[in-house]
């Protein structure tokens, strides 16, 4: 009997597996998967100009984008604090003078005054204009612990892959015969002033099948690349070897991380002799977060042994690893069921952590005591219910640098210490008015029972259904925040405040599979659990209508990335609930994703559609293949980059081929740079706010 069972079994998979692999030879879209093909970049042409034809003309679209603009780009925006380099701190800065960007420094203790004295280190606008590349800034590197020599990223055209060029911070150029990395997706950190860690493109066989490097070498100074040693290797398998490096003090300690899918990593340290890296306790599914007094702080993902509870952190001694001697685990912080762990980042003597308390920001010291090695923790108060990032850290003066906001309270950058009222060291003003708007945060009842939370904006007062958007992700561990509307949703500019300012309704969802009640959260939406984060967007949409907020047929939803696949799952599975789906940057196709790009790392997020178990449960709600010719979907408006190289065009070309082959409405915008932001400036984030709510302006309002 159980023979006969498993018969039939294997047979059942076998034959999916044949359907499946009969379905991609029948794909009549793959050719729009050629990112750069002639035939594939005409039809983008063609579906772009539709577009602009429907809405760049309409009225009040001009007004729309210059506002945005104007937002973006508004030069009282708060300058995000980059590396504290000893009693100098760097930002990134772009406004409209500075599309691109400038990295620039300050004395820090101006900056901490409220009043910096900002000087120019690079301007990625003029430097693009010199070498006649559309530069795009990924970051800097500087060694500690003078800072002078420095590791800086660009991508041409907002990649994920970029070029590594050596920088002298002193003279304010690159270096001759610095370090030069060709553009790939590397990872590179220094070891000493003469050496790198360098995981790049070595060549063939030296990449993982997501696209990332596998191999691992030292670069000394004054060497071609070409003769650089080895010093770890993964498997072609594997997602892809990162390094990095751990600063306590005065003591660097490089690392690499080998990642063997994207939620399991291998940690190694090098070792007493300065020369070789080998394997630490470290669990695999595991997360580093930083270092304080020796100490390893390590964020657990799930259970560890006896008395470490997944989502709780703990502490390893980086010294007794690198000997490759016996370790002593330490509780850290364990959170209430409530909390989650987020943010943490250490200063020379205190470990800052920003926890999520039912999706509300807390910020906590905490201390460890040198003599029995126990930690100690206490609430530092900031602002009474709002969104809290850590920003940064000085680390001698033992400082966070946090911010606070709400979606309609502007964000303020604080200095914070343990034993003192934060100080606000700048504070973006209002930018619009918000005395006649509203928040709340709600909840709705999925479908297994479980409580999900959502923050509705609104204007006071609102009675009747009216319009509403919903934005959500659940993916990733990601967990979504309630910010200030200008920001709302995510790369989308002021849409959120647009929206509401209309008299619509703006909702941000914290559904399954993000981060908001830590690991739990993200494991009851993963693999075959996927549809639980479909039911909990549904039970919001539906909670919208029960309490007269929306109606059904009026209520967008809005996702990203992984979010594509969410609002592709469903507006196929309830079209009769939503009026409008915008979608950027979206995974669409569940049968190809792992061959497209980086899409092989997210197999330990979504199953692999090769193993037949995997895509029984993939084949339910894969949004390609999801869709009926029979059905007529909501109106879609697909955003995307050409240069993304992380989520492949053709997800968003073939969801949008297919949609209108069987007669459904369409918006599509695919902008040539950006990359998986689809955004190398504030001009083409504004045209996207613009367009986007002439969109729902369109499908919601307009259309009877």
């Amino acid at each position: 009997m159980i023979r006969a069972s498993l018969a039939a079994l294997a047979l059942s998979c076998s034959f999916a597996a044949v359907t499946a692999a009969a379905a991609e030879d029948k794909d009549p879209y793959l050719w729009l998967e050629e990112i750069e093909g002639k035939k594939a970049l005409d039809w983008v042409k063609k579906e772009n100009a539709a577009t602009d034809k429907l809405i760049v003309g309409r009225p009040g679209f001009e007004a729309d984008r210059k506002r945005a603009r104007a937002i973006l780009d508004d030069e009282r925006q708060i300058a995000e604090p980059g590396e504290v380099m000893g009693e100098t701190i760097t930002n990134f800065w772009r406004d409209a003078a500075n599309p691109r960007g400038l990295w620039r420094q300050s004395p820090l203790d101006a900056f901490l005054a409220g009043k910096p004295v900002w000087t120019t280190l690079i301007d990625v606008d003029a430097l693009g204009k010199t070498e006649k590349q559309s530069w795009v800034w990924h970051g800097a590197d500087c060694l500690a612990p003078d800072y002078t020599r420095c590791l800086v990223s660009l991508s041409p055209g907002g990649t994920d892959a970029d070029i590594v060029r050596e920088w002298d911070r002193a003279t304010k150029s690159f270096v001759d015969g610095g370090f030069t990395l060709p553009q790939a997706k590397s990872s590179v950190t220094w070891e000493n002033a003469d050496t790198l860690l360098v995981a790049t493109d070595y060549g063939a066989g030296s990449m993982t099948a997501s696209g990332y490097p596998r191999i691992v070498k030292r670069w000394k100074r004054g060497t071609p690349l070409a003769s650089a040693e080895t010093v770890a290797e993964g498997e072609h398998e594997d997602v892809g070897m990162n390094v990095f490096a751990l600063v306590d003090g005065d003591k660097r300690w490089p690392m690499i991380s080998r990642g063997t899918t994207f939620y399991t990593t291998k940690y190694l340290i090098r070792g007493v002799s300065g020369e070789s890296y080998h394997s630490t306790i470290i669990p695999e599914s595991a997360s580093l977060r930083d270092v304080l007094d020796g100490q390893a702080i390590v964020f657990l993902n799930e259970d560890f042994g006896t008395g470490f509870p997944a989502g709780s952190l703990i502490s390893l001694s980086l010294e007794d690893m690198s000997a490759d001697s016996q370790v002593a685990i330490i509780p850290v912080m364990t959170p209430t069921k409530a909390q989650a762990i987020e943010n943490v980042s250490a200063t020379d003597n205190v470990l800052w952590v920003k926890a999520l308390d039912d999706v509300e920001g807390k910020l906590f010291a905490l201390r460890r005591d040198p003599a029995t090695g126990n930690w100690s923790q206490k609430e530092v108060p900031l602002a009474a219910n709002a969104t809290v990032q850590i920003a940064g850290t000085v680390g001698k003066r033992d400082i966070a640098l946090a911010t606070a906001e709400t979606m309609l309270m502007p964000p303020t950058l604080y200095a914070v210490s343990e034993n003192k009222a934060p100080q606000a060291v700048q504070s973006l003003p209002a930018t619009f008015d918000a005395k006649e708007m509203s928040v709340e945060k709600r909840f709705a009842t999925s479908k297994d029972g479980t409580q999900i939370p959502y923050f509705l904006a609104r204007k006071k007062g609102a009675t009747g259904p009216v319009p509403a958007l919903i934005h959500a992700y659940g993916g990733f561990r990601a967990a979504q925040t309630p910010g200030y509307l200008t920001g709302q949703p995510y790369r989308a500019g002021p849409l959120g405040l647009f929206w509401v300012e209309d008299g619509n309704a703006y909702v941000l969802a914290n559904i399954r599979g993000g981060g908001e009640y830590g690991p739990a959260w993200h494991q009851a939406a993963l693999r075959e659990k996927r549809q639980n984060s479909f039911d909990d967007l549904h039970a919001i949409a539906e909670d919208l209508v029960k309490t007269g907020v929306s109606a059904k047929g009026k209520i967008a939803i809005s996702g990203r990335s992984n979010g594509g696949v969410l609002v592709g799952a469903a507006m196929t599975q309830r079209p009769d609930l939503y009026g409008a789906v915008i979608s950027g940057s979206p995974i669409k196709d569940m049968r190809r994703y792992d061959k497209m790009l980086a899409g092989a790392s997210w197999v330990a997020e979504y199953g692999d559609p090769d193993v037949p178990e995997d895509w029984a449960f993939l084949s339910k709600y894969s949004p390609y293949q999801s869709l009926r010719k029979s059905v007529t979907y909501p109106p879609i408006f697909l955003y995307l980059s050409t240069k993304d190289d992380r989520v492949h065009p053709g997800h968003a070309r073939k969801y949008a081929a297919r949609l209108k082959e069987f007669g459904n409405t369409v918006y599509y915008h695919e902008y040539i740079e950006g990359g998986h932001s689809v955004g190398a400036d504030h001009a083409e984030d504004a045209v996207r706010a613009a367009m986007l709510h002439a969109f729902l302006l369109r499908e919601l309002v307009e259309k009877k």
